[in-house]
């Protein structure tokens, strides 16, 4: 696998939303020009994982618990009104679009509508309270577990982008960005529910989690895609929900983290591995945890005062909730922009920014690795 040049999570990079027209070489594999004849290295992004890069998939699912569709989620953002994000505005998907100019919002999968002209930038397929492993979130009613999202891309974008694009999938899929964020759900709705065998160390656990999400990329990898960026899992063990689940904890949970970190470990490993047999492609990491820790460890410096409490009101486990979500209809705090967290689990459009801003543009290693999404679009 080459590294030669690598992002942070998910993106494309369009100047203009001008008309794109497919261009074959010899081999019939084709690319994308713009009228004027420049092209662009990314045209778009497909996205794949949980509710922290969904973008609003549950929205059409019945039976799904873990849903975003209703106030005050969505309060802050541009169509003004809730879109099935988990947040108060834009997520980090949204926010790298922006950078990468992007010309609308990536579509999500589930919506009816997105077919025809609405995939050539991108689709989302990424589904809240879903994992890595297919028995993930079952205790959330319904979700799309990553290998069905792998799936719908397959069986069903795919084809219809050769289409659109009357390219071979081989030729145009190496001109988008490919975003994973998944896995936390497989340790806080999954290991630590007990829904595994009791005698299965967290260390195997996390091994074969990433062994497996290693086939998941290498199946998208077989389908044409070249360019990754993949999420490192975020510290939810600071989050209001693992605190308000742990009452006499003065502290972050440090089982969650430990776990959390053990994942972005092995992830790191991964990229490393000559094993992975993805010649000719790019993965970047984008360690979140890091990113959000750093700034619950200093907030003053990113313009944050409140890292301990969520802006809405959530459910609690007495009132018959998770410690998750925003109840419907309830209180949003008005200063959204110095909070962490929107709701018991998921970070405010604010701390998005910070996130997005860092996977596109750091030069840290210790942030995204080996390089950040703007290197990775242009290569």
């Amino acid at each position: 696998m080459s590294l030669k040049t690598k992002s942070a999570p998910f993106f494309l990079v369009i100047l203009t939303f001008v008309f794109l027209s497919p261009i074959c070489n010899g081999d019939q594999y084709c690319k994308f020009a713009r009228k004027n004849d420049e092209c662009t290295k990314v045209e778009g992004m497909f996205v794949f994982g949980s509710s922290l890069v969904d973008n609003g998939n549950n929205n059409f699912l019945v039976k799904s618990l873990a849903k975003a569709n209703y106030l005050p989620y969505g309060v802050d953002f541009p169509l003004l009104e809730p879109t099935g994000r988990f947040t108060n505005g834009k997520n980090v998907i949204d926010l790298l679009g922006d950078h990468l100019k992007i010309p609308t919002y990536i579509p999500s999968f589930n919506d009816p509508s997105t077919k025809g002209s609405k995939i050539i930038h991108g689709v989302n397929f990424a589904s809240g309270g879903s994992g890595i492993l297919d028995d993930t979130g079952v205790v959330a009613g319904e979700v799309i577990s990553l290998n069905q999202q792998i799936r719908n891309f397959e069986n069903v974008t795919l084809p219809e982008l050769e289409e659109q694009t009357e390219c071979n999938s081989k030729g145009s899929l190496k001109n988008y960005l490919f975003v994973v964020g998944s896995g936390g759900n497989d340790y806080s709705l999954n290991y630590f529910l007990g829904l595994v065998n009791k005698n299965i160390t967290i260390q195997d656990f996390t091994a074969n989690l990433t062994i497996t999400l290693s086939h998941q990329l290498k199946r998208l990898y077989d389908m044409g895609a070249r360019k990754f960026v993949v999420m490192a899992l975020y510290p939810n063990g600071c989050s209001p929900m693992a605190r308000a689940r742990n009452p006499n904890a003065t502290d972050c949970i440090q089982i969650l983290n430990d776990a959390a970190q053990l994942f972005n470990t092995n992830l790191r490993t991964l990229v490393d591995s000559p094993t992975l047999q993805m010649p000719d492609s790019t993965i970047v990491i984008v360690n979140a945890y890091k990113i959000i820790m750093d700034i619950l460890q200093n907030p003053s410096p990113y313009g944050f005062s409140d890292t301990k409490k969520p802006c809405c009101d959530v459910a609690t486990i007495q009132e018959g909730g998770t410690g998750t979500l925003c109840k419907k209809g309830g209180n949003v705090c008005s200063d959204r922009n110095v909070k962490v967290y929107f709701d018991g689990l998921h970070p405010t459009e604010a701390v998005n920014i910070v996130l997005a801003n860092k996977a596109f543009s750091s030069n840290l290693i210790d942030e995204v690795y080996p390089t950040n999404v703007h290197l990775l679009s242009i290569v």
